[in-house]
């Protein structure tokens, strides 16, 4: 018999950025996506709070709650983040971060994947087999 698990508390489901990585995160953000003249643009930390709530539940961004900035202006910051690079290096921070903690299990890892209808209608060159007489 091998020995039992820990029983562990679950963790709280993270909605919102803790302070201590929000000062990182700002740093980052200071270099990579300094405030430029224009248009105000949302709340910076608000927008990582509402991604954060995209992507940990799954919503479609149009159905963001209310306490979060419009959703085409989430959305856009989003993608403006991707294309600056700013969320591998909030990642390489957390890793770090994670490391110093006592690091991380990296031996084993799981990717959570979506069913979804083939592009393009799939294959056309299989037939349907037949699973029953026709009635006609």
């Amino acid at each position: 018999m091998g020995r039992p698990k820990k029983v562990r508390a679950p963790l709280p489901p993270i909605w919102r950025t803790p302070d201590e990585l929000w000062a990182e995160v700002e740093a980052i953000l200071a270099e990579l996506d300094p405030p430029k003249q224009g248009p105000k643009r949302i709340d910076q930390r608000a927008a990582l709070d509402a991604i954060i709530f995209r992507v940990r539940s799954g919503c479609q961004w149009n159905r963001l709650p209310q306490e979060y900035p419009d959703d085409s202006s989430v959305h856009r910051t989003l993608q403006r983040w991707i294309g600056l690079g700013v969320f591998e290096r909030i990642w390489a921070v957390v890793q770090a971060a994670c490391e110093d903690l006592g690091g991380c299990d990296w031996g084993w890892q799981a990717a959570d994947g979506a069913m979804r209808k083939a592009r393009l209608g799939g294959t056309s060159w299989a037939p349907t087999p037949l699973i029953a007489p026709s009635p006609a």
